[in-house]
């Protein structure tokens, strides 16, 4: 059996073997399909390959695991190897498949396909969502510039914020910024319109998003995005580890004798579902129940915003009950 460490470029792979005699070898592959896939073919069925994950790494992943015994993607900061002192191409693939030889890396879970292309719509979305926003804030600035005030419109894009702002009198390259943006915004409403409508064609088939839904105050992105952040519910044995994984667990600071000290939230893992429970809860906590109930009593002792995120952490905890007891909202909230 050979463990192998890829360092992965975006125009090619360094590849270091070493096998159970300690003998190594070194190579590069290119990092097309076809490249891969010949060298996937030449790689034994018990073989091991690691490689620390990147934007093209569940691709190579996936050409590589039919014909190896385990292909294993870690995160760069969890391998060592960014604090090496001395750092090149072949040392790290080299430091890969040591580690992988003496069982010291800790894969992450590589997501399916249907988790896979739902992440991807999701941060198609989020991009757009950005870019219209930058839009937007051009249109605010040129409005600022010419010391046009507040519209009376609470949404400037709206009706009746885009009649007021028609009626503007600008210089020529401000109404230009101003029309040119509006073009932009309409298109991207657009764009984002028909990803959205992707997701929630996927998403509506997905009997966990459907009962996440039930939840007062959780959409359908909302939902999708958890779902697409955390994957296989089953990886987590307990509410707790599910909070860890979202980086909503605070950070806890021990030394000697002296008292644990509880901090800030860890922000540690997936950001992506941990900002769509804060969404969320930013809704249910509006709504009567027994989560607003809740967050009620932690503002009154510690304020709106650690109150806000508690509110998303017990959300995660609800999650996981109804996930994993396969319940809908009722039931879960009386637990």
């Amino acid at each position: 059996m050979r463990s192998i460490g890829l360092d992965v470029h975006r125009d090619f792979c360094e590849v270091a073997i070493f096998d159970s005699g300690g003998r190594r070898r070194r190579g590069r592959v290119a990092s097309t399909s076809e490249n891969l896939q010949l060298f996937a073919q030449s790689l034994a069925p018990d073989d091991r390959v690691a490689l620390e994950v990147t934007g093209n790494a569940w691709e190579i992943a996936r050409i590589l695991k039919p014909h190896v015994a385990r292909v294993i993607v870690v995160s760069p900061g969890d391998s060592g190897i960014r604090q090496a002192r001395a750092k090149t191409d072949r040392l790290d693939a080299l430091a890969l498949a040591k580690l992988l030889a003496a069982g010291s890396l800790d894969a992450i879970w590589v997501p399916d396909e249907r988790t896979r292309v739902m992440r991807r719509r999701l941060a198609r979305r989020g991009q757009l969502v950005v870019a219209r926003t930058r839009v937007k804030n051009e249109v605010h600035a040129v409005l600022m510039r010419r010391l046009k005030g507040r519209p009376p419109a609470s949404d400037l894009f709206g009706v009746k914020g885009r009649k007021w702002l028609a009626e503007q009198i600008l210089a020529v390259e401000e109404r230009e910024t101003v029309d040119a943006g509006l073009r932009q915004i309409a298109f991207l409403d657009s764009e984002i319109a028909e990803v959205k409508r992707l997701i929630a064609l996927d998403a509506l088939a997905w009997p966990d998003v459907k009962r996440l839904m039930t939840v007062p105050g959780v959409n359908v992105i909302v939902a999708a995005t958890f779902l697409a952040a955390v994957g296989d519910i089953g990886r987590f044995a307990s509410s707790r580890k599910l909070v860890g994984y979202l980086g909503l667990d605070p950070k806890v600071r021990q030394s000697g004798e002296s008292a644990a000290k509880h901090g800030h939230i860890s922000k540690q893992g997936s950001a992506t579902g941990r900002h769509a429970l804060v969404e969320a809860s930013w809704s249910a906590v509006r709504q009567p129940g027994p989560l607003r109930a809740f967050y009620q009593r932690v503002r009154a002792r510690r304020g709106h915003q650690i109150a806000i995120v508690a509110a998303a952490r017990k959300l995660a905890c609800l999650f996981w009950c109804m996930l994993t007891r396969g319940r809908t909202t009722p039931t879960a909230s009386r637990r």
